[in-house]
């Protein structure tokens, strides 16, 4: 599976779950950077939050058998990190998204947002 069609599998895992604002941001021709794309989305708790991280494991791991390499944030629930090495989802309580600003710092990168 290529990291596209990866970034889309979480996306949808996302879907399920209800999360709001999401953007695949496509790193690929930036320089530096560590991996082909980010693939970011909000919650609005701590339980959507993690149901989001459960959603997108579980579709990750029927369409590809893959568990993530790393996984961090699930015990303070305010930020949980995905990371497949080529793609890294990140899923954010809306205001700590706002507050780390992932898209500016990552500016150079074509953004995709998903429509809900």
């Amino acid at each position: 599976m290529t990291a596209e069609e990866l970034s889309k599998v979480i996306v949808k895992g996302m879907e399920e779950k209800k999360a709001s604002d999401i953007v695949v941001m496509d790193l690929r021709g930036v320089k530096n950077s560590f991996t082909d794309f980010f693939v970011i989305c909000s919650g609005n708790s701590d339980t959507q939050i993690e149901a989001i991280s459960d959603s997108v494991e579980a579709e990750v791991i029927k369409t590809n058998k893959e568990r993530p390499f790393r996984s961090e944030g699930k015990n303070n629930k305010q930020w949980i990190l995905m990371d497949y090495v080529d793609v890294v989802a990140h899923i954010f309580l809306k205001d700590k998204r706002s507050f780390y600003g992932l898209e500016e710092l990552w500016g150079d990168a074509k953004i995709t947002r998903i429509e809900s």
